[in-house]
């Protein structure tokens, strides 16, 4: 008996932080693809990412920003959370990035072929996008070539500076961290690892750890890539103080670092830096 691996009634979740433009965009998607069930449409990325993992659609539309998360960001730990091990698992969603006009980022998904839509959302291009997913859907591939495809997608995406890189702009020798009235100057080179905490970024050397206020997205692309690599979407290691890679009977992989006691999670946007020579 052949199995239909895609419903004949699609389903699809919704994260947008602007009530009204969700519920247009549900409208939309109503009377163009009334075949489409809307499970349910939350406004931030940490919903977005538990309601995913819950309801299982078929396709995600993500406002890129949201409270939390980010669309990519919340797309990243999706991701990383989505289970591709159990016989049978449910193929990742096919994604559509909602955004404000931003030529930055539209070129950067054109780039990625990752579809989005801008806002407000016109009928004419929400169609295209539409029958892109329902390509997508009917594929014949396997949903671990999807998967993958996905996962560079989206390393692509994440490794992308906010705004256009400044070619002339000097890699950053020293950070600067504030402890009350004073300002410590921590070599870039004496930096183990970098990881985001709420509204900081902990600096931690061998012997010591800073907070500063510059968000990791900002900072990362000031530092040297051959040196800094990103393990997660908060995360990044200077590669001089690794000492292993080792992976766990689930097989995640995680990082023993020189100088420092714990050990770090790899994301699987990530996992792919480690690979033996």
């Amino acid at each position: 008996m052949r199995l239909n691996l895609h419903p004949p009634h699609p389903t699809a979740l919704i994260a947008e932080d602007e009530p009204l433009l969700a519920a247009a965009l549900r409208a939309e998607l109503a009377c163009l693809w009334p075949e489409l069930k809307v499970l349910a449409s939350v406004g931030d990325g940490h919903s977005a990412v538990a309601q995913a993992l819950a309801l299982q659609p078929d396709a995600l539309f993500f406002d890129i920003r949201m409270p939390g998360l980010s669309g990519l960001e919340a797309a990243a730990a999706l991701a990383d959370a989505w289970d591709t091990t159990t016989p049978g698992a449910k193929p990742f969603p096919a994604l559509v990035f909602v955004t404000a006009y931003d030529q930055y980022a539209v070129q950067a998904f054109e780039a990625q072929a990752v579809d989005y839509l801008l806002k407000p959302v016109q009928p004419e291009r929400l169609m295209k996008t539409i029958q892109k997913l329902q390509q997508s859907l009917a594929s014949k591939r396997s949903a671990a070539t999807d998967f993958e495809a996905t996962l560079t997608q989206l390393r692509s995406l994440l490794a992308l500076p906010a705004s256009p890189p400044n070619p002339a702009a000097a890699r950053l020798q020293h950070i600067q961290a504030s402890v009350g009235s004073a300002i410590h100057l921590v070599p870039v080179a004496e930096v183990v690892y970098l990881e985001a905490a709420d509204k900081y970024v902990r600096v931690l050397t061998a012997s010591r750890e800073h907070l500063i206020r510059t968000p990791l997205k900002e900072l990362l692309p000031q530092l040297d890539p051959a040196h800094f690599w990103q393990i997660h979407r908060g995360t990044a290691v200077n590669n001089c103080y690794i000492e292993l890679a080792s992976r766990d009977e689930q097989g995640r992989l995680s990082l023993s670092l020189r100088g420092r006691p714990e050990r770090l999670a790899v994301s699987r946007l990530f996992a792919h830096q480690f690979k033996a020579m």
